[in-house]
């Protein structure tokens, strides 16, 4: 019974999220910081209950972060709808991520597997936090320094985003997952080919 708590708590998450996109777009942002917060509080549960009773699945490998990009990119593409956030902000998450799946694909052919480190947890925490102070502050009508904190607050999570991006791909390259030397080997055989079909010629 145990092991399937955290896939479960993963389903959920995927089905949160019409719940918070409704209340946006319907204007109770109170109740999407709920069902939102609920979200977060589940994937913080899934990955304690995985690691401590080693329940790590090929499942939860591949849809637990998918959740959590899904969550977070709907999320703030309603923001961007309804006028609360500026669409660059949506946009530099965007191309972030787009990096992240076309190095994740490049990886799996090598059979290469990139956990979450600290930097990354990170930019995902304060994302959290300024979607849900972006949510409290329209469903309070606060104004002034109110709106500058939310504006910083996500200034900090694109910084931490950007940021994990560049040591997500430093370790790769320090790590030796992209092989210099197999390029170069590439190359040369390319050139080979090439002169023998001259030669052929």
């Amino acid at each position: 019974m145990l092991k399937h708590i955290p896939n479960a708590l993963t389903i959920i998450r995927f089905l949160l999220i019409p719940f918070i996109l409704f209340y946006i777009f319907t204007g109770n942002y109170i109740l999407a910081f709920i069902f939102f917060t609920i979200s977060g509080i589940t994937d913080i549960a899934d990955g304690c209950i995985a690691r401590k009773y080693n329940l790590v699945s090929n499942f939860g490998k591949l849809m637990d972060p998918l959740a959590d990009k899904l969550t977070q990119i709907a999320t703030l593409t309603s923001l961007v709808v309804v006028d609360i956030i500026p669409l660059w902000i949506l946009v530099i998450v965007l191309s972030k991520e787009f990096v992240m799946i076309c190095g994740a694909s490049f990886l799996y052919g090598k059979d290469v597997v990139v956990y979450s480190k600290w930097y990354g947890k990170l930019s995902t925490v304060l994302l959290y936090v300024a979607i849900v102070f972006s949510l409290l502050t329209k469903q309070f009508e606060l104004t002034g320094i109110w709106a500058n904190i939310d504006m910083a607050l996500f200034c900090l999570a694109l910084i931490a985003t950007i940021f994990s991006l560049i040591m997500y791909i430093k370790d790769l390259y320090k790590k030796g997952f992209i092989d210099k030397q197999d390029l170069k080997k590439e190359v040369t055989v390319d050139k080979k080919e090439k002169r023998e079909k001259n030669n052929k010629k």
